[in-house]
């Protein structure tokens, strides 16, 4: 199994908590797109960025100084967002570590795909930016199927938690004999499912770190998962399709 989640846009620098175990996978194509970037003015990376000035500002800096391979941070410290404030990683056993390192998956708009010690250094680049790369009209195309592929390569089964912006980079391009597997968290409300977006983070986030802790390993064991409210809802799901609820009780 491998998890897949998505990056956060506030990064931080953390090089003294954990060690990294390497550099990323695709980091020959990040630098491909680190000097595009260096090559494009802070207005245009402005508007590519859709950010206010002083954030701007924060992430022009650090682009004209980016170094991918000297004193990175491991990647699942470096992102600051809800999911993974929920995910806290930092007070982890080493043990639960352990079952991130191997099953665990970051989807990256920069980096492609992350693996949760590799090394990195802070940017801003969200998957669905704009950018034309190399006749490329996107990032979409830029990665293309390099992800699915290679996480087709370490496993059968793809649980999703991560956001539409980012599954898009991998669902399409799976083989069928890969499964994937998308979780929602949500509420019934006048007949539907209702997804909040602070609540899903929170959940995704907790999900990962729940299973850490009771280190499932088959797509049957997520059904136990009842943190933060939410319960599984068989009758609401389907084989690639799990549903949490926030009432335990099946919606009428």
């Amino acid at each position: 199994m491998r998890i897949i989640i998505s990056p956060a846009k506030n990064m931080v620098v953390d090089t003294d908590s954990f060690a990294v175990d390497g550099l990323p996978q695709f980091l020959e194509r990040a630098e491909r797109l680190r000097a595009v970037l260096q090559g494009m003015p802070p207005s245009e990376l402005q508007a590519l960025w859709k950010c206010n000035d002083s954030i701007a500002k924060l992430n022009v800096e650090r682009l004209a100084h980016m170094d991918l391979r000297r004193n990175p941070t491991p990647a699942i410290l470096s992102y600051k967002g809800i999911q993974y404030r929920c995910m806290a990683p930092g007070v982890m056993e080493a043990s639960h570590l352990d079952y991130l390192r191997e099953h665990l998956r970051i989807l990256s708009g920069f980096y492609g795909m992350l693996r949760p010690f590799d090394g990195v250094a802070p940017y801003r680049l969200e998957m669905q930016a704009k950018l034309s790369v190399d006749g490329c009209r996107d990032l979409y195309q830029f990665w293309g199927s390099r992800l699915a592929r290679q996480l087709a390569a370490e496993t059968e089964f793809v649980l999703n938690l991560a956001s539409k912006e980012y599954s898009r980079a991998v669902e399409p391009h799976l083989s069928k004999n890969v499964r994937f597997a998308t979780c929602v968290f949500g509420e019934w409300k006048n007949g539907k499912i209702i997804e909040k977006g602070t609540q899903c983070k929170m959940a995704r986030g907790q999900m990962v770190r729940w299973m850490a802790e009771h280190k499932i390993k088959d797509p049957e064991g997520l059904q136990a998962f009842d943190q933060l409210g939410y319960h599984f809802h068989k009758e609401l799901s389907s084989e690639n399709h799990y549903v949490f609820l926030k009432q335990p009780e099946h919606p009428a």
